[in-house]
């Protein structure tokens, strides 16, 4: 039988616990922004949904629900590195307010002419390359702001996964919403509250107190801090380890999702509610992933997080191919978003916690890429792949190469990790070793910078 002080302190960890998971949400300018995304998500989901039934309801085809999603992820392939020497360049508050508003109008104008019952698949299309080319600059400028929101580096890991958090609420919360709203009266009303819906997040960014920073170097060309920013991110192996290893995932791990209905119809045997519950089973696996990242404390060991849940997200989906029965299939969804959220927002805290502030837009830029850009070319890959050898045989090989790919990370995870360590020092995530930097500091003449 426990005693009275053994339950005071367990009740007294748990709250410290619970104060751990959500330690970002003291800054204010935070919170703002958490609350007021949390509603915006919210509506881009169900934005996200009533889309896709759109297009189907419109044409029946297969083809074009796969080129609509291409026209909203192929803009931040090209326009990326670009968006992200100007979010480099520009005040990062300003832009998202400019992009939240930009999104606002083009969910505004998708509800009009769905209500007005004149929209054309055309028209989807070109208002999602106009999304599309908002998040190139979106992407980057609200990942290189999360610095600027919690202003302690100790909770910037925590930040990141609140984010993530947040994004796969939204996740489950908004297709359900959808689902009841198109049913009831139609995509149009969708759209007209997601559009609605921005309105929170503006809110919250009208109403944050900001600390103007000033410039830190002389502009140059466009081309010119293009290119240093490339040379940066190519000229430190633990920066271009990250981004390839994101970039492969991207482009032979995450056309799943594309070829998912073929799984849910043929190999499983149900229909459109399998293939509903199929996607909230990877919703719930990446939501327990994110809010095990929040409740960590430091990011030191977030390195080896990165190498083992990629193998570990590729043999998910390896087994998954090769699953006859629905219950084995749900579990294995949910252990495969786990590990894609883990691998994701580890790599996300590591690069916005070592690169320098000056270059932050330009490396995320690089991150939106290798997350989101080359998504669109793994999905045509695999759809062309599964017509000629089949979804499991596709999925199958597409889990093996993230399996390869972490264990390729691991090899170079102690040469990294002698990179980062220097760096970690300097900012105070590992206060004994900077302690006796500067006591050496004292000793010797270190060497100039």
């Amino acid at each position: 039988m426990s005693s009275p002080d053994n339950n005071n302190s367990g009740r007294q960890r748990s709250k410290t616990d619970w104060r751990l998971v959500v330690r970002a949400l003291r800054h204010r300018n935070y919170r703002l922004f958490f609350g007021g995304q949390g509603i915006s998500l919210i509506g881009t989901w169900m934005t996200r949904v009533a889309t896709a039934w759109l297009v189907y309801r419109l044409t029946g085809s297969a083809f074009l629900l796969g080129l609509v999603s291409f026209a909203s992820q192929i803009p931040i392939l090209f326009l990326g590195p670009f968006a992200g020497v100007w979010v480099d360049r520009l005040n990062r508050h300003r832009v998202l307010v400019v992009t939240q508003v930009l999104s606002m109008l083009e969910s505004f104008a998708l509800a009009v002419l769905a209500l007005t019952h004149i929209i054309t698949v055309g028209e989807i299309i070109w208002l999602n390359l106009f999304q599309g080319a908002v998040n190139a600059f979106d992407m980057p400028a609200r990942q290189a702001f999360v610095i600027e929101m919690v202003e302690h580096p100790e909770d910037l890991g925590n930040a990141i996964a609140l984010n993530s958090s947040l994004v796969n609420a939204a996740r489950l919360i908004g297709p359900s919403v959808a689902g009841l709203i198109i049913a009831a009266v139609g995509e149009g009303y969708c759209f007209l509250i997601d559009g609605f819906s921005y309105m929170a997040v503006i809110a919250s960014l009208l109403a944050m107190v900001i600390v103007m920073r000033h410039a830190e170097h002389k502009h140059e060309s466009v081309l010119a801090e293009l290119r240093e920013g490339w040379n940066y991110v190519c000229g430190f192996r633990p920066i271009w380890s990250i981004l390839l290893l994101l970039a492969l995932i991207s482009l032979v791990g995450m056309p799943y999702t594309t070829l998912m209905p073929i799984f849910a119809g043929k190999i499983l045997h149900g229909g459109a509610h399998t293939l509903g519950f199929l996607m909230a089973a990877v919703g719930v696996g990446a939501l327990i992933g994110a809010v095990t990242l929040a409740a960590r404390k430091t990011v030191l060991g977030l390195g080896r997080v990165i190498p083992a849940t990629a193998a570990g997200f590729g043999a998910g989906l390896m087994a998954f191919s090769q699953s006859p029965w629905f219950w084995l299939s749900m579990v294995l969804m949910v252990g495969t978003g786990f590990c894609f959220m883990q691998q994701m927002a580890s790599s996300n805290t590591i690069l916005q916690t070592i690169v320098e502030n000056k270059k932050r837009g330009r490396v995320m830029s690089f991150y939106a890429m290798s997350f989101q850009g080359v998504a669109p070319f793994g999905s045509l890959i695999a759809g062309a792949a599964a017509s000629r050898i089949g979804a499991p045989l596709t999925l199958m090989i597409g889990g093996g190469v993230c399996i390869c790919g972490g264990a390729l990370f691991a090899l170079q995870l102690p040469a990294l990790r002698q990179l980062i360590r220097p760096i970690y020092a300097r900012i105070g995530i590992i206060p004994e070793i900077a302690e006796g930097i500067n006591a050496a500091s004292v000793l010797q003449q270190p060497p100039e910078e």
